[in-house]
């Protein structure tokens, strides 16, 4: 397992896309040991593809894409500009929460900071706000993205983990609002010691606000309607994810009639690209996974993690202290397919409640893609904002600080992760 393990490391410090340094360090595990034929990897990762729960991944990146298509994504902007965007550091308060709302639509946190910082990121440059505050108010905001449903490295938790799909779902929904919450709070603080004041926004009346939820009624009600048609056992997550294709359609055709035979060509596009790959790092992990298993890796770290550590506490915060550090040179999506398996045998011997780490894990590992060196939405707004690395760094520190801070306390009161999915599910 050596040798796969460098493989993949220096594969991926050589700048190979992250599907072919999985695939060529899995068949160089397959083609060093004597005992395993080349054609079990290749059963692994047709295997990987034969999943039922796995479809709700392209449905939901589709229904993101065809709700970006049909008008909801500017009715969210709307509402969120009225809410909040007259509190200091107003339009990066808009950047929180529309990720919040938004989360709920997308499901990904980079297409939410890229969107946002096309969308945000001109208005708050021209409006007096430093650059790199802005673009580091933007993607660490899309974070609650990985918490609130339907988020799409929560599926591929729950698939990987064997743990219930629905239950992560409910479970994200009071951290990913306490994230927006210290996510506000935090910039309420940057803005006014930096007199960050958008001066001609008046506070809303009742009737704004009402007209703004109004306006974005069909996107506000989506999660809620997600949660509901699982809890029920109307849907499976899978189901749910068609059917979230089929509301985004209808209400871009008939309630918004912003939907056209154009739009809809264009939202099959961005979907294909974007289902290929993920697809491709999805198969290719299955021989990864059936590796760790074969070498019985999740045994042998569990054995060393536990002995001599008797707080579960302590073993999670080792491994989310592990995770954050891997975060910043790995993407989200090959973490959670690739330590799962080994996470989860892990925290279920130490007496940790999977949906509970589940929430954590991808909290933490979401985060790696907002810092330095490899962060992709960190990347992505940067690019998209022409500001320096460097400069986005120390302003993204206090953000970082707040969120850190925010997963410890779930950590230690786990109540406040479970109480809705033990009130839903029991």
């Amino acid at each position: 397992m050596l040798i796969p393990t460098v493989a993949f490391f220096a594969l991926m410090l050589l700048g190979a896309p992250v599907a072919f340094a999985i695939g060529i360090s899995g068949f160089l595990f397959f083609i060093l040991d004597p005992a395993m034929p080349i054609s079990i990897g290749v059963q692994k990762i047709a295997t990987m593809s034969q999943s039922f729960p796995l479809l709700a991944v392209p449905f939901f990146v589709f229904a993101g894409h065809l709700m970006n298509e049909s008008g909801i994504t500017s009715r969210l902007f709307r509402f969120s500009s009225v809410a909040v965007g007259w509190m200091s550091g107003g339009l990066a308060q808009v950047a929180i929460v529309l990720s919040t709302v938004m989360g709920g639509v997308s499901g990904s946190a980079v297409a939410d900071a890229a969107m946002e910082a096309r969308i945000l990121g001109p208005s708050m440059v021209r409006n007096g706000y430093g650059k790199g505050f802005s673009a580091a108010a933007i993607p660490v905001g899309s974070l609650i993205t990985a918490t609130i449903p339907p988020s799409i490295g929560l599926i591929l938790y729950g698939y990987v983990g064997n743990v219930s799909i629905g239950r992560l779902f409910v479970a994200g929904i009071i951290p990913g609002l306490l994230m927006m919450t210290v996510l506000m709070a935090t910039v309420y603080v940057i803005a006014r010691r930096r007199n960050y004041v958008v001066a001609d926004t008046a506070r809303p009346t009742f009737s704004d606000l009402f007209s703004a939820i109004w306006g974005a009624q069909w996107a506000l009600l989506f999660p809620v309607a997600l949660i509901f048609a699982i809890r029920g056992g109307v849907f499976t997550p899978s189901e749910v994810g068609a059917f979230a294709v089929v509301y985004a359609v209808l209400v871009g055709f008939f309630a918004h009639r912003e939907m056209t035979f154009e739009r809809l060509k264009r939202a099959f596009e961005h979907t294909i690209s974007d289902i290929g790959l993920i697809m491709i790092i999805i198969l290719m992990s299955g021989m990864i996974g059936f590796a760790i298993i074969y070498m019985q890796v999740p045994q042998e770290i569990s054995h060393w993690m536990l002995n001599g550590i008797s707080s579960p506490q302590a073993i999670v915060l080792i491994i989310l202290l592990f995770l954050l550090i891997a975060g910043c040179f790995v993407e989200s999506t090959v973490l959670v397919l690739l330590l799962t398996p080994i996470f989860v045998p892990i925290i279920k011997q130490a007496g940790i409640d999977p949906v509970h780490f589940g929430i954590l894990m991808m909290s933490i590992v979401t985060l790696g893609g907002m810092t330095p060196p490899v962060g992709v939405a960190m990347f992505a707004v940067c690019s998209l904002m022409d500001v320096k690395v460097e400069e986005y760094t120390v302003e993204v520190i206090p953000f970082i600080a707040a969120v850190v801070a925010l997963i410890v306390v779930l950590l230690f009161l786990p109540g406040l992760v479970l109480w809705l999915p033990n009130l839903a599910f029991g």
